[in-house]
């Protein structure tokens, strides 16, 4: 489920509507103030607000649905922020840093679904909200997991979330839990679930960082140069000489329709159009197609036969001067 960019009006107006919120409580006189725990605070808050019924939750969901009135949006929302707290508690294990992220994230998941929500299609909406929720509060892991991002998409998003859980059952059963085990089991390629791994479990390290305790090398230092050698410049140059005197070679037999098309449509910098060919040529389109396909056969099978290593050049030819 692609997640989507809320309505600002229906966010506005639903935050406005005085969502839990946590108040700031002066420290009394001559008293060290207690440590203040901003997660059980909202905790007890969300706590509340009672959770609706299957028929009050539906009687709501329509007519908001029918009217937008944003203090039904509102009732649905703070209804289900206990059920946002235990989708993210499920996601905790991923995400060892600060847990009302995760709450956050949620909370936007639970906005959304109630924008989207169809009443009329028969299911709970707290059923179908935990979509959404898990939508968002999975692709926050994924995006903030690592300084470079992964799991961009839906397929990885689905991956990254049944690794662990598949790993921890085959442990359980007393199985060995190989890339093999969990690929066959999730329905994925081995090298998938290798990838993943290596992303979740790997460490980031900054190219500063020095290689030992005892040395002033970076790892920067080691990382190969991208720019081309003086040897790439040397090889590139003698692969295009090779190129342009054996194309030369092969249009010295070239004749008539042959000629033109080659010079014109194969190896011009803007070639012409079949539908121009074939008016300066007095024939179809058809029959330019035709004959420019031969002529490509012709010539790989010529630079073939010159050049038998010819299949490697064009990984030389890659960089741009």
């Amino acid at each position: 489920m692609a997640t989507e960019n809320i309505d600002d009006n229906v966010l506005e107006k639903v935050e406005g509507l005085s969502l839990p919120t946590i108040p700031e409580v002066p420290p009394e006189e001559g008293r060290l103030p207690a440590k203040f725990d901003p997660l059980q605070k909202y905790l007890q808050e969300i706590s509340r607000y009672p959770v609706l019924s299957r028929e009050e939750e539906e009687a709501i969901a329509k007519t908001y649905y029918e009217t937008k009135d944003p203090s039904l949006a509102y009732k649905l929302v703070v209804s289900n922020l206990r059920l946002v707290a235990k989708i993210a508690l499920e996601f905790q294990k991923f995400w060892a840093y600060n847990f009302l992220d995760l709450l956050q994230e949620g909370n936007l998941g639970l906005l959304q679904a109630v924008k989207k929500f169809d009443p009329y299609k028969g299911v709970k909406f707290s059923y179908y909200a935990s979509f959404w929720i898990k939508a968002y509060i999975l692709k926050y892991i994924m995006d903030n997991w690592k300084l470079v991002k992964m799991g961009t998409t839906q397929a990885q998003r689905k991956l990254f979330y049944k690794l662990r859980k598949e790993k921890e059952r085959l442990s359980a059963l007393g199985f060995e839990p190989t890339s093999k085990e969990i690929a066959s089991r999730l329905g994925v390629k081995e090298r998938e679930v290798e990838e993943m791994e290596a992303r979740m479990f790997s460490q980031d390290l900054s190219l500063e960082a020095p290689v030992s305790y005892e040395s002033e090398d970076t790892l920067g230092d080691f990382l190969k140069d991208s720019k081309p050698t003086p040897e790439d410049h040397y090889a590139r140059a003698e692969i295009l000489n090779n190129f342009k005197r054996i194309l030369k070679e092969f249009a010295q037999d070239l004749r008539g329709k042959d000629y033109v098309i080659f010079y014109e449509r194969l190896l011009a910098d803007e070639p012409k159009t079949l539908n121009e060919l074939s008016q300066k040529l007095g024939i179809s389109k058809e029959r330019v197609r035709q004959i420019e396909e031969k002529l490509i056969k012709r010539m790989r099978k010529y630079i073939q036969e010159r050049l038998p290593d010819a299949t490697i050049y064009p990984q030389a030819l890659v960089y741009k001067e």
